[in-house]
């Protein structure tokens, strides 16, 4: 991959949390950001403020919109490609998160519409600008792997969102590809996922970054990782 004020990445969900986190240690690196998020007065601030350090394409809108797509596509036709792709917009569906014989069925679609399809669709719409060797990260969660009671409509669509990121790397050698767990968190998503109660004892998501910045750099084995013991391995 180039250096890194020639690369260009689009992480979506970036108004917040993880996906901020992570666009403003990429803007003071020099990376060229395309920042995707469905609150367009919470995006534009941002864009505002990182492009103190770098270029940034906002491009506002709900990933579920094929005309949304379009745009992430035009965006990153403009820009000359891209070395990387972050997936981490997502929803955790209802608060507080019901059991799953309670579960109604319409709102888990919209659940893995949002979390397993709208991720590929991405990746579909951006496609032909994804340059070679370039990194695709898709965001997932520990109820992936673990059977937390009241997870399992979020963490089924992230177990799906695993097993569709480990075919796609099967099937695109000449792509990074990796699925990663970046550990709890204090945002907001995890906030809705524990209605009252005090999680103030969360890290940051800054302490996933390092992680994923290890992993931007493509040199790791595709696979699934935890974004915050990589982090300590990196200290």
């Amino acid at each position: 991959m180039s250096t890194n004020q020639y690369k260009t990445i689009l992480i979506t969900g970036a108004s917040r949390g993880l996906g901020l986190a992570l666009a403003q240690a990429l803007a003071e690196q020099g990376w060229h950001l395309i920042l995707d998020a469905r609150g367009e007065v919470a995006l534009t601030a941002v864009s505002r403020e990182l492009s103190q350090y770098t270029q940034v394409t906002a491009v506002p809108g709900d990933i579920n919109d094929k005309s949304h797509l379009q745009a992430l596509a035009v965006a990153a036709q403009a820009a000359g490609g891209l070395d990387a792709v972050v997936n981490n917009a997502g929803i955790l569906g209802p608060s507080p998160q019901p059991a799953l014989l309670d579960y109604p069925l319409n709102v888990l679609a919209q659940v893995y519409q949002t979390n397993v399809i709208a991720p590929l669709a991405v990746l579909q719409a951006v496609r032909r600008s994804l340059k070679p060797e370039a990194v695709l990260v898709n965001i997932s969660s520990d109820a992936a792997v673990e059977p937390y009671e009241g997870w399992g409509g979020y963490g089924s669509s992230k177990a799906a969102l695993e097993q569709l990121s480990a075919v796609l790397a099967a099937e695109n050698p000449d792509l990074h590809v990796y699925w990663v767990d970046p550990g709890d968190m204090r945002t907001q998503m995890h906030q809705d996922a524990f209605p009252g109660e005090d999680i103030s004892d969360r890290p940051l998501p800054e302490t996933a970054v390092p992680g994923l910045l290890e992993l931007l750099h493509g040199e790791l084995p595709n696979g699934r990782y935890r974004a915050q013991e990589m982090a300590l391995e990196v200290v």
